[in-house]
């Protein structure tokens, strides 16, 4: 067996027997679904009804404001417009209810557009303000129509509402939120990848800090040389890594189905469900269900898969290089802060333009440079490949990531050769580049 398969062999086994690594691959999922039923219990749970006062003067919103009260429970809305103003603006102070809806009387309708006030303590939520400013807009905009003598249900009758049909060049009818879905898909895989290299690349790094600190390291490395131990080392830690994964897949699986079981809930059945109103529903969603099945289908699911695989392995190594490199040039995990940051940022980096440019132009310019960058490719390129992208680009992309890979290694495993025998002393940026020319 060669030196680097005992090195793997050894990292796997002393991550595997950690006392840690068994008690968090066991209670993670645990913690998992105690979380989402701790968030799915506050979710369920009715918010506060807060109390809004109204001081309607001119006597045009009240009944529209009151009428809500029967809409929504979030908020409250009560009269006080036969109350004197200043009592009121008092009693916001003293927190008696959450706000008061001010409206003067005035000459003219027009010049309530920007006269009306909203008094309050804490300046109230972007929802409310649109919500409130909706009802009296609607309402100004139905007493000008009245004065005008226009026929005010003619007019909603005659509004249009456009509904695109969305169709292939192929003639085959599209759906609307598809490339939602796509980035969905991809942000999933590239999600997958970015918690891996962060999680277990942390794990190299305090892997080789504490050889390093326990001078354990000074033996290992009369037997081995530098470069072939950063590698077991991040091979090791790897495939602990995605034993870890598959044991929490299995562990995710049979929780839901054992939730299933002692729920007494059927997994995709419908049997508490009254046949006429499966009928109705199958009428109503079939067909819309259909075609987004068909849709999901229509993606490069093998490409997805395949390029998933290729970006995880070339974009977890490249990125475990960096954090052996860093093990091994600081003697604690506290001197280390201030070479994380330039390995975090493309990682934050890569999120940022899959969320905000790809969805919006996945084969622009800057989706298409930022899927080739080795340093960001790993999660953007992940996010393109839903939307289609050509075979070329894919191969030039990871040609490029794993020769970045390789080059970084080589620069890695001289910081890492010497940095490992290094103690009492934090480097700095311009001891590292001294490094590389030993």
């Amino acid at each position: 067996m060669s030196i680097i398969s005992l090195i793997i062999k050894r990292e796997f086994v002393a991550k595997v027997r950690n006392r840690s690594f068994i008690v968090m691959t066991f209670l993670s999922p645990l913690l998992f679904v105690a979380v989402a039923g701790f968030v799915a219990y506050l979710s369920s749970m009715k918010p506060e009804t807060k109390l809004i006062g109204i001081h309607d003067e001119s006597g045009l919103f009240v009944n529209e404001f009151m009428a809500q009260n029967h809409k929504n429970s979030e908020y409250k809305y009560l009269d006080y417009s036969k109350i004197n103003l200043q009592v009121l603006k008092d009693s916001i102070t003293r927190e008696n209810y959450e706000a008061l809806l001010y409206v003067p009387k005035t000459a003219v309708n027009k010049d309530l557009e920007t006269k009306i006030m909203l008094v309050s303590n804490e300046s109230p939520s972007i929802v409310f303000i649109e919500k409130t400013q909706r009802i009296i807009a609607d309402k100004l905009t139905k007493t000008n129509l009245e004065n005008a003598h226009l026929d005010t249900l003619t007019i909603k009758k005659a509004q249009a509402n456009v509904v695109l049909n969305l169709i292939k060049a192929s003639g085959e009818e599209s759906i609307k939120g598809l490339n939602e879905i796509k980035i969905a898909i991809g942000a999933a895989f590239g999600y997958l990848i970015m918690m891996f290299i962060i999680i277990y690349g942390n794990m190299v790094m305090r892997s080789v800090i504490e050889e390093k600190t326990n001078r354990i390291v000074e033996i290992i490395i009369s037997s081995v040389k530098p470069f072939q131990l950063m590698m077991g080392k991040i091979i090791g830690t790897s495939l602990a890594g995605l034993l870890q994964f598959l044991i929490w897949t299995l562990i995710g699986l049979s929780l839901m189905f054992a939730a299933s079981a002692f729920f007494g809930v059927n997994i995709g059945a419908t049997s508490s469900v009254s046949p006429e109103v499966v009928h109705m529903a199958e009428q109503e969603f079939t067909g819309t269900a259909q075609m987004y099945i068909r849709e999901i289908w229509n993606l490069p699911i093998a490409s997805i898969l395949i390029s998933f695989i290729v970006y995880f392995i070339g974009g977890y190594f490249l990125y475990s290089s960096f954090y052996a490199a860093i093990g091994a040039a600081v003697d604690n995990q506290t001197d280390s802060q201030q070479f994380l940051l330039p390995i975090i940022m493309p990682l934050m980096l890569s999120v940022y333009i899959g969320f905000f440019t790809v969805i919006n132009n996945p084969h622009g310019t800057v989706a298409v440079v930022f899927s080739m960058i080795p340093l960001t490719s790993p999660i953007v390129m992940l996010m393109r490949i839903p939307f289609g992208v050509p075979w070329w680009q894919i191969a030039i992309s990871v040609s490029l990531l794993f020769a970045t890979f390789f080059g970084v290694v080589w620069f890695a495993g001289k910081i890492y050769r010497v940095g490992i025998l290094m103690y009492g002393k934090k480097p700095s940026w311009k001891e590292l580049y001294k490094w590389l020319k030993y």
